[in-house]
């Protein structure tokens, strides 16, 4: 699977799904830090790049349609945030996607699950 962290996930989560098998691209390496929300899912859209984020303006499904982007994953965590908690929501959604195409989707990563939206769920 081709991703691409946004700038609040790190170098250690990147390391965590590499060794899952995903191909990592960060918004830090690419030089987007502080790039609009708007201009960072533009790229990962031509990219095919599914986006992890903790940024849960990216879970609107209104602003961000899902049908139109190669996948977006949003980590919503208890606070306050541990090393620990991230790693293991990063864990959850390398078991979930495995063998699993996120193309449309949104994904919702909490504390204790993984929820799924597809755009077909809507009314």
């Amino acid at each position: 699977m081709r991703v691409k962290l946004d700038e609040n996930i790190g170098a250690r989560g990147a390391r965590i799904l590499r060794d899952g098998g995903c191909e990592v691209e960060t918004v830090v390496s690419e030089g987007l830090g502080g790039a609009s929300d708007e201009a960072l899912i533009a790229k990962c859209r031509a990219e095919g790049r599914t986006l992890l984020s903790f940024d849960k303006d990216f879970a609107s499904i209104l602003r961000f349609p899902p049908a139109r982007y190669a996948g977006i994953v949003v980590l919503r965590l208890a606070e306050p945030l541990t090393l620990p908690a991230i790693e293991d929501a990063l864990r959850r959604f390398l078991a979930a996607s495995e063998g699993k195409d996120l193309t449309g989707c949104l994904w919702i990563i909490d504390t204790t699950r993984v929820r799924e939206f597809e755009e077909q769920d809507q009314p």
